[in-house]
């Protein structure tokens, strides 16, 4: 196949020859010829690097870096290029570079072929899914393209991230001793900035299928284990992705004004009228057969931080109304406070869709071994 052919000459084409041979240093001398640096003049130098005590392979090996460093910047700069020329660019560099690909000197041009290259054929992703070396130093921006495919693998890579964030979560949460960084203590912006939504983030980039099935993945565990933090992380996530403008996700993900509008009331630590609206006017647009919808917004209400809000200045109402002497019915801020309230009661809708759908095995049995 294309991708196997062109073998490079090495220590085993090397043994062979000398095996095979009637005079070994002739062998060696033809080698070095075939191999070495197709440039005329520079074999007049290499006796000067002899007299130095430079030996032949530091030479090579520093020429050779160099070369590759300049070759992964010329790539770069295809790369940041647009239009078809750039894509046939990459494409016949790919071509010829990919047999090499299991050469660990010359892996990294091959992978920055690869990082810019838009959609990968897959017969190089195939390649690089088998050979466990090959994955792990494959970057991110190609194995995206990897996991959209394969929901399997990209479960195992986010399945660590999740439990990570659970123990980092209830650590701070369940931490007596620990009176200084508070679970509520800080602002929706700089929890979001935590190492697991950002490589989540990062991992995701704007993919809306890998996001979908992020999304999934929160979804199951939360009705399985109903720990309330996948409930955070389901918007945290999105509003990191806010945060990075990502609007290939942002703009098809139905929760994402409600959301942004309870993270500004979370974070201002106050609620308006106009404010109040908003989210009541969110709630009230969804319509019969929309209980997928239902369900996240149930979860984003869910989330730990949006209870403490909705409570703290339900608490905050009804003391300014004994002040006063107000009933609370006659409190139009009370009854705009206490609609979203009522759709913590959607569990039931959120349960149901969710049965419909599957997601591997293997992510709900590690999960919920955080739990036993």
């Amino acid at each position: 196949t294309p991708i196997s052919s062109k073998p490079v000459p090495g220590q085993l084409f090397l043994r062979d020859a000398l095996t095979s041979c009637t005079d070994p240093l002739k062998a060696i001398e033809e080698f070095q010829l075939e191999n070495g640096i197709l440039l005329p003049s520079l074999r007049q130098m290499l006796p000067l690097l002899d007299l130095h005590g430079v030996r032949r392979l530091d030479f090579h090996t520093s020429v050779m870096e160099e070369i590759r460093e300049r070759l992964i910047q010329h790539i770069n700069e295809i790369g940041q290029k647009e239009g078809r020329e750039r894509d046939r660019k990459l494409k016949e560099l790919l071509s010829k570079s990919f047999p090499l690909v299991r050469v660990k000197p010359l892996r990294p041009v091959v992978m920055a072929i690869l990082r810019n290259t838009t959609h990968i054929d897959d017969k190089y992703l195939r390649v690089l899914v088998r050979d466990r070396d090959l994955y792990n130093d494959t970057d991110t921006e190609v194995k995206r393209q990897i996991w959209k495919d394969n929901q399997s693998l990209f479960g195992d890579e986010v399945s660590p991230l999740l439990s990570q964030y659970i123990k980092e979560k209830e650590n701070v949460l369940f931490d007596h001793n620990n009176l200084t960084n508070l679970f509520f203590t800080p602002s929706p912006k700089v929890r979001r900035q935590g190492d697991v939504v950002q490589k989540l983030a990062h991992m995701i980039g704007n993919s809306v299928k890998l996001y979908d099935m992020v999304l999934q993945f929160l979804r199951t565990l939360f009705l399985r284990t109903r720990n309330v933090h996948y409930c955070t992380l389901r918007a945290e996530l999105l509003m990191a992705l806010h945060d990075l403008e990502v609007q290939d996700i942002i703009s098809v993900d139905p929760c994402h004004k409600f959301t942004w509008c309870l993270d500004a009331c979370i974070r201002e630590k106050n609620v308006d009228i106009k404010r109040s609206r908003e989210l009541q006017g969110f709630l009230d647009s969804i319509k019969r057969g929309q209980e997928q919808v239902l369900g996240d917004l149930s979860m984003t209400l869910c989330d730990p931080y949006a209870i403490n809000f909705l409570a703290t200045s339900a608490m905050k109402i009804l003391q300014h109304l004994i002040n006063n002497e107000g009933l609370p019915r006659v409190s139009s801020e009370r009854m705009h406070l206490y609609r979203p309230a009522l759709f913590l009661q959607s569990w039931d809708f959120h349960c149901k869709e969710n049965n419909k759908r599957s997601m591997p095995s293997h992510l709900v049995s590690y999960e919920e071994s955080v739990y036993t």
